[in-house]
């Protein structure tokens, strides 16, 4: 059975695919590939089995709860509770604030504890699926242009990739948003495969519903499959550009469809819209978390604090000024950067390689469409101030589909020139040196053992495809590869890929989660991982006092910013009222509002910390401080106070 990459006509033995050359074909230019089931090699299927249990595995191995980001566990609660919170994105139980991002990839989580309860994995479950899903629709986009193999790379690629296994284990929105994004991609590789433009429309609506879990970062996709529908699609270029346009009108009607409707709700009757300073949600979109980004880190990610003895939020951004360099050196190289340099060199040599070829040649197709995708990000996320590690799974795809892609160039050309052997050979050498000097961080034990890996696969694999090539310099007996080339190619590969799946496996192995590094030091681990139990901790013994003194009043307290209401709502799913919301500086509630709660008895205590807030102000002057605080001295609240107001 032939490996039924792109450039043969032979697809299957008995299913044969249309040659983009042929000239007999009226779209001949446009490109054509096997899109079923048939045509994969019996061993396909299996691996990609394989491929997708290690990645689940990966996800849910020693996962723990402090991966659990409490302001969306929170969320996820609260949106639980009742179709209205569900509906609107609330963060607090009564509904009085939503939360500062779009909710739908809280929608799915919320639905998971609707059905199975309020429990972390409950609410770790959707990510899991995401993860392997993903994994599972990148193999299909990558095998349709360029293969099985290809496609098998891509997806061994992304399950040992750090970051998308950290992400994997957190309940952190960017699961679904790459999710979405594949099948977007797929979706208009099915438009070129099967030379059906409705298919873009699919890939329009993806890349909208993608926008309802990460909004505008949704949208760096559309230039990737603009560019290879543009190039490599069927029919002519007015035709072309005429169905892409309609992509990208349904993309955005789809993206702005539910902030629309809900814009349309009285404002009475829906939660504050937090990051909006004026209950908008275009305003919370396109400027708390859209434009006002470029230039600044995150608008209000740090409240005023007054003394300064007060942070609202842990900083989990990444480290660094922005630039290429973050995303290659440092805590960004070691969440993606191990093959970034080697996937854009895998694609710039496909695009080189087939530039003779027709228009809507396969393998150059695939090689358009991820390589605009990682370039797109990763001029995005190099210009972007203030970005969390996390954010850079969104490259695993592209940096897969362009190793896979890679891959499929070095099949065809067959490794019958030494030339190509001598480049794959320095390409995995280099790979492996840069993924060593990534790993700096780990121990000095493991750093050996890693080299010493590289060296044997490296020296082994290079002395099989030599060997080989040797032989009358034919590697290849009737279209398939000899077993030496097979198993030589494979270790010379590995060698590329080790350091990154090391660097996952400790992840794995240290309980890790999405804010989280391969090799970080044990303090940002603590940061991460422990204070987010000891805050929940801590918080215990205030409750009671809290419970005791509220007795049944509508709010059991209300808290200066939503960061110190989100472990009480957790502990509790009672209503805490988060005066300001994630920020605190959006009016919600007023001062005039706040007042009214106190004297008609709704609310009769307030957590704040000493903060320059007129709200908190006034009730530092007319409420009595409860001693002692808290006690939490560290992490994402500080100095607390607990005061208890009384109707008048």
């Amino acid at each position: 059975m032939n490996h039924g990459g792109p450039g043969t006509a032979v697809v299957d033995d008995d299913t044969r695919a249309a040659d983009p050359a042929d000239p007999a074909d009226p779209e001949a230019d446009a490109g054509h590939l096997d899109h079923s089931g048939i045509g994969q090699p019996r061993w396909a299927r299996p691996t990609l089995l394989g491929l997708a249990v290690l990645a689940g595995l990966s996800y849910t191995w020693g996962a723990r709860s402090g991966s659990l980001e409490l302001y969306y566990q929170a969320a996820v609660r609260s949106m639980s509770l009742s179709w209205h919170n569900f509906i609107f994105g609330a963060f607090d139980p009564a509904g009085t604030v939503s939360v500062d991002k779009l909710p739908g990839a809280l929608w799915v989580q919320a639905l998971s504890v609707r059905l199975f309860g309020f429990h972390p994995w409950a609410i770790l479950l959707p990510q899991m699926l995401e993860g392997v899903l993903t994994i599972l629709v990148l193999y299909r986009a990558v095998r349709r242009l360029a293969g099985p193999v290809a496609g098998l790379v891509a997806a061994g690629v992304m399950a040992v990739t750090p970051v998308a296994v950290a992400l994997g284990r957190g309940n952190i929105s960017d699961s679904l948003l790459i999710l979405l994004l594949v099948l977007a991609a797929d979706a208009t590789v099915s438009a070129l495969t099967r030379r059906r433009p409705g298919w873009l429309l699919v890939a329009g609506c993806w890349v909208g519903l993608a926008f309802q879990a990460k909004m505008m970062e949704a949208w760096l996709v559309l230039p990737a499959l603009g560019v290879v529908w543009l190039v490599a699609g069927s029919g002519r270029l007015a035709r072309r550009t005429l169905w892409f346009g309609a992509a990208v009108v349904l993309a955005g009607v789809v993206s702005l469809s539910w902030m629309s409707v809900v814009s349309l709700v009285p404002h009475s009757q829906r939660p504050y819209v937090d990051g909006s300073t004026s209950d908008s949600l275009y305003q919370q979109v396109f400027v708390y978390n859209g434009f006002g980004r470029v230039s600044t880190s995150t608008p209000g990610l740090t409240a005023g604090t007054g003394n300064g003895s007060f942070t609202a939020l842990v900083d989990f951004r990444l480290p660094g000024t922005p630039g290429a360099g973050r995303l290659l050196t440092g805590a960004g190289g070691r969440d993606i950067g191990w093959l970034v340099p080697l996937s854009l060199v895998a694609g710039a040599t496909a695009l080189v390689s087939r530039r003779r070829r027709p228009r809507g040649d396969p393998l150059r197709a695939a090689a358009l469409l991820w390589g605009t995708w990682l370039v797109v990000d990763l001029v995005a996320f190099s210009v972007l101030s203030g970005i969390n590690a996390y954010y850079l799974a969104a490259l695993a795809p592209a940096v897969g589909g362009l190793c896979g892609v890679g891959v499929e160039v070095v099949r065809q050309h067959g490794l019958r020139h030494r030339k190509v052997i001598a480049a794959v050979l320095v390409g995995a050498a280099a790979t492996g040196a840069y993924g060593w000097w990534l790993s700096r961080p780990a121990p000095a034990a493991l750093l050996v053992t890693l080299a010493a890996i590289d060296l044997a696969l490296l020296v082994v694999g290079g002395v099989l495809l030599v060997g080989r090539s040797r032989q009358g310099g034919q590697v290849e007996t009737d279209g398939t590869w000899s077993r030496q080339v097979v198993v030589g190619l494979a270790l010379v590969l590995a060698t590329a890929v080790t350091a990154s799946g090391v660097a996952a496996v400790s992840l794995v192995t240290d309980g890790l989660g999405p804010f989280d590094t391969p090799y970080q030091p044990a303090s940002v681990t603590r940061v991460t991982q422990v204070e987010p139990k000891e805050t929940l901790r801590s918080l215990r013994p205030g409750l009671v006092l809290l419970q005791q003194v509220n007795g049944r009043d509508r709010y059991l307290s209300a808290t200066y910013t939503s960061i110190i209401a989100a472990p009480l709502i957790i502990l509790t799913g009672q209503e805490i009222e988060p005066i300001g919301g994630f920020t605190g500086t959006i009016p919600s509630p007023s001062l005039g509002a706040l007042i009214h709660q106190v004297r008609t008895g709704q609310l009769q205590t307030v957590i704040a910390p000493p903060v320059d807030d007129a709200r908190i102000t006034w009730v530092r002057s007319h409420c009595t401080v409860v001693p002692p605080t808290f006690g939490v001295h560290s992490g994402p609240i500080a100095d607390i106070t607990i005061y208890v107001c009384s109707a008048r």
